[in-house]
């Protein structure tokens, strides 16, 4: 077995488009945005299209769909009003995954904006409480993992860790763990005893179990940069060893795995990264750069898919 590797896809056009999308590249997995990310009012979600999108995705056999959250959520801000009012969007993309059928909505922590770490943890379990009390169990919100820069938490797993032990049911958040951004937050991946090193403390600071998810990136910036830019998989400063690793590591087994990286062509560029991917199940050894460069220009490319945006993933990488 290996994870279920597939990508962020775009809605442009229509949420089930993002499905066609995936199987344009030959997707397992599927994330998307319920609703524009960078706007905090999203039309209703009609009954005709949640049915379309559920139809698509088992059709796809897509399973498990991940949202993520919009970029403006912060429910660890200490301004009130942002905070409500982030809580209301948060339950907003609660509702529309819980209509689509997609049983995890990827959220970032947020950022405590100098009101200190405690005070951050403390806003982000209060929220997603609250959240719990108005909604019920039929998606899981998963905690990501971030690369720290600025005040922003989750950058160890131990600021993870602290939210979900505030939690009145913790056992209603898990973890989507992204490679890009543990790099970057100084956990080194690309070593063979960084790597052990960073799963022996996640399984000992947060539980195995509670990974869900896992989000498939290269790193623009080094070991310990604190800063959060995605490169295509195996060009980057993780390199190919990382994701050889990952693509072996049976704690992995059957996860969705999804890239975020950028787009600079319809779909193109999620076709080479999933070939490489693939490409690394069942290797004995981790390729060099120069094979990786050499599978992406082998990578079969998709037809486009109608509608698709040349930048359609995750537009701020």
């Amino acid at each position: 077995m290996a994870p279920r590797f597939g990508s962020h896809m775009s809605i442009a056009g229509g949420l089930h488009l993002a499905v066609l999308r995936a199987r344009a590249v030959g997707g397992e997995a599927l994330q998307l945005f319920t609703k524009s990310s960078n706007q905090w009012a999203a039309r209703p979600l009609a009954a005709e299209d949640a049915l379309a999108f559920r139809a698509a995705a088992a059709a796809a056999r897509l399973a498990p769909v991940l949202a993520h959250d919009s970029y403006l959520i912060n429910v660890a801000s200490p301004d009130d009003d942002l905070r409500r009012r982030s809580l209301d969007a948060l339950e907003e993309e609660f509702v529309r995954c819980a209509a689509l059928g997609v049983p995890y909505l990827v959220m970032h922590p947020g950022a405590h904006v100098g009101a200190g770490e405690e005070a951050g943890i403390a806003a982000v379990a209060e929220a997603l409480d609250e959240l719990h009390r108005r909604r019920g169990p039929d998606v899981m919100v998963l905690l990501e993992n971030t690369a720290g820069q600025g005040t922003t938490l989750g950058r160890t797993f131990e600021q993870l860790a602290a939210i979900r032990g505030r939690l009145e049911a913790p056992e209603r958040v898990g973890v989507c763990f992204d490679t890009a951004h543990a790099f970057a937050a100084g956990c080194d991946l690309a070593t063979d005893e960084g790597w052990e090193r960073t799963w022996r403390a996640f399984a000992a600071v947060l539980g195995q179990d509670r990974l869900r998810a896992l989000h498939v990136n290269d790193s623009k910036k080094g070991l310990g940069s604190r800063v959060d830019r995605h490169e295509q998989i195996g060009l980057g400063e993780l390199g190919p060893s990382a994701f050889w690793r990952l693509a072996n590591d049976p704690r992995f087994d059957g996860l969705p795995a999804v890239l975020e990286t950028e787009k600079e062509e319809d779909l193109a560029d999620d076709a080479r990264n999933l070939f490489v991917l693939r490409r690394l199940v069942g290797l004995a050894a981790p390729p060099s750069r120069a094979a990786v460069e050499s599978w992406r220009a082998e990578a079969p490319l998709p037809e486009a898919v109608p509608g698709a945006s040349k930048r359609g993933a995750k537009g701020r990488r």
